[in-house]
């Protein structure tokens, strides 16, 4: 089993994080653009359904081939080309639209390439993150990552709703292109370093190898199930979740949709920030059920009356423990995975806890239109129950109904999770492959002769 021998610091993390983050908010200004150009052009909310299922789908499809790769080859490498390819995507997408050839279905082919590159790039990004940084601020280099999420959130739609009068998409796209430059530099003056590859006694096939992240998850019988616990929270989060545009707008106009989304996307910032300056609970599994309980209760109060202030306030609550848990959750990887595996067993998880998001994504719209919001119209099903006269009847308040459904199931799936003694146990039950640091002796102390307090 290998381990990290060199000695580090949060200064190389900190480099490379700035350049992605700079990058991130490149890439947001220019879907916020293209998602205002789609509309512009279709006036439609099919294509944005489309576009986000082409973007969703390879890295559940890609995973163990991703993670593979992540493993064998050099990892910094491997970001360089990704970020590259990113790059040169951008690039295409601004001479189609300079040429007047961009369609719609050059844009699901630029989200479906851009997310293959993403595909490979998390894994080896991820896996890097513990060559690094110290086991002790694993947490707090998380939340930084966390952080990145939640500004590529927030900033580009207010960013962008300026340039796109400005400069229009031409202008935005050469932006999203200039700031790959930022990843690619910060990724080059940095060190990187590789953990010892142990090579199979035997030659093994590709896929063997590529699958080994699905072994090592199966013979750990906690990370597997935590994993799926994942995998069934962000079903639940998402069904609801993708109707928040429907939900608001059915009864409020885009300022408050805006509203609400800077309200998630503020939560969602002072999560990242709390995580990084904490440094995350000691306790960790049982940390992660209470953020998740917390983030599914702020979702069930988003839906349950249409109030702005109570839709804002949930989406608040929601998403400003979503970093808590997932960097939290993160740092339980980054400790119990050998380090020559995290590529694998990153993309794998991924994989797994993304594979429920499109079946979500297909079905959630559907359901809301021909059986949740006829139930709570005048005259439906539900319209003469108590359900009607707590969440009400009319527009927007069936897709209010999954929004409360969808809470509380994710609470009922956290707490049957953590009675499984498998995942409740995980920090005992595995060992920890990133050892704390050796405590640095004094030359000469009576103390030296004493036992060290564990």
């Amino acid at each position: 089993m290998s381990e990290i021998k060199e000695p580090q610091n949060m200064r190389t993390f900190f480099t490379i994080w700035v350049g992605q983050l700079i990058s991130i908010l490149g890439s947001g200004l220019t879907s916020f653009a293209l998602g205002v150009w789609i509309f512009q052009l279709t006036g439609k909310a099919t294509p944005f359904a489309i576009t986000v299922l082409f973007g969703s789908l390879p890295a559940v499809l890609l995973g163990p081939v991703a993670g593979s790769v992540a493993d064998r080859f050099n990892r910094k490498k491997v970001m360089l080309l990704a970020d590259t390819g990113n790059a040169l995507i951008t690039l295409a997408g601004y001479f189609l639209f300079l040429s007047g050839q961009l369609e719609i279905w050059n844009i699901y082919v630029i989200a479906l390439v851009g997310s293959v590159f993403s595909a490979f790039q998390e894994p080896a990004f991820s896996a890097s993150v513990v060559m690094i940084v110290p086991k002790k601020d694993l947490t707090r280099a998380n939340g930084l990552s966390q952080m990145s999420g939640a500004l590529g959130n927030l900033v580009p739609p207010l960013m962008a709703g300026l340039l796109f009068g400005i400069i229009g998409l031409e202008g935005i796209f050469l932006i999203d292109f200039i700031t790959y430059f930022a990843a690619l530099g910060t990724l080059l003056i940095s060190r990187i370093p590789q953990p010892e590859r142990i090579e199979p006694q035997e030659k093994v096939s590709q896929w063997h190898e590529a699958m080994a992240g699905w072994r090592y998850l199966r013979l750990n019988g906690g990370l597997f199930g935590l994993v799926f616990y994942f995998a069934q929270v962000n079903f639940m989060i998402n069904f609801a979740a993708v109707l928040t545009s429907p939900m608001v707008l059915a009864t409020f106009s885009p300022a408050i949709l805006g509203y609400v989304q800077t309200a998630g996307g503020v939560g969602m910032l002072i999560g990242s920030v709390l995580l990084s300056v904490w440094g995350g609970p000691k306790k960790k599994i049982l940390s992660i059920m209470i953020f998740i309980t917390i983030s599914s209760l702020g979702l069930a109060l988003a839906g349950l009356r249409p109030n702005a202030f109570m839709i804002s306030a949930g989406y608040f609550v929601m998403l400003f423990v979503i970093p808590l848990a997932n960097g939290t959750s993160q740092a339980i990887f980054q400790v119990k995975v050998p380090l020559d595996l995290q590529g694998r067993v990153f993309a794998m998880r991924s994989m797994i806890s993304r594979s429920m998001m499109p079946i979500a994504f297909l079905t959630a719209g559907p359901l809301a239109d021909l059986v949740f919001t006829p139930m709570l119209s005048e005259g439906g099903a539900l319209a003469n129950t108590f359900i009607a006269q707590i969440i009400g009847i009319g527009p927007g308040r069936g897709i209010g109904l999954i929004f409360v459904i969808a809470g509380l199931g994710t609470i009922l799936i956290t707490w049957l999770a953590y009675l499984n003694p498998k995942i409740r146990h995980i920090e005992t039950s595995i060992p920890d492959v990133v050892k704390d640091p050796e405590p640095v002796e004094e030359k000469s102390s009576i103390s030296n002769m004493l036992p060290a307090a564990d």
